[in-house]
């Protein structure tokens, strides 16, 4: 049976600095991970706040659109119609219906100004998470040098530019 040899190639020593600068990548790029997710789901509900806010402006709009309708209906009964009976029934309906698309109105503005902010809450979200996101992959691929080059200038580096984008991205969950 023949011998299997494993061959070793020479000048491998043992390096206790490449495996803390591996341990640390690999921690980057878990915290890199994390902070890829929130970015991702923050977008999407900016996306879907955005669509909230919209619909409501354009149910706004409708509300505002009926309230003039309204107005032009007034306008018309009083110009071609003042002396007919049904117009003063009409007149005092359209007066009714402008009251409450008016109150309506008000409260779609309000709810559909509250969504409005909520979306540019979550972008503002997403933007620290992006930044963040950034500055931890810069911070890998930085600390990934040492292997090629051995020198400790860039786990330092990566360092730094890791726990800063750990701090932007914390800083989105505080917005």
């Amino acid at each position: 049976m023949a011998e299997l040899e494993i061959h070793h190639e020479e000048g491998h020593e043992h390096d206790p600095m490449g495996q803390r600068v591996g341990v640390m990548a690999a921690l980057l790029a878990v915290f890199l991970a994390v902070v890829t997710i929130l970015s991702h789901r923050t977008h999407t509900e900016a996306i879907i706040k955005k669509s909230e806010s919209n619909d409501q402006w354009q149910y706004y709009q409708s509300s505002r659109l009926k309230f003039h309708n309204l107005e032009l209906g007034e306008r018309l009964l009083a110009v071609l119609g003042p002396a007919n009976p049904g117009a003063k029934e009409a007149l005092e309906q359209f007066r009714k219906d402008k009251q409450k698309y008016t109150d309506q109105a008000k409260d779609l503005q309000e709810k559909a100004q509250a969504k409005t902010e909520a979306s540019e809450a979550a972008e503002r979200r997403a933007l620290r998470y992006d930044l963040g996101e950034g500055l931890l992959e810069i911070a890998l691929v930085l600390s990934s040098l040492y292997f090629i080059s051995r020198k400790m200038l860039f786990p330092v580096v990566g360092l730094i530019a890791g726990v800063a984008g750990l701090i932007v991205a914390f800083t989105g969950l505080l917005v």
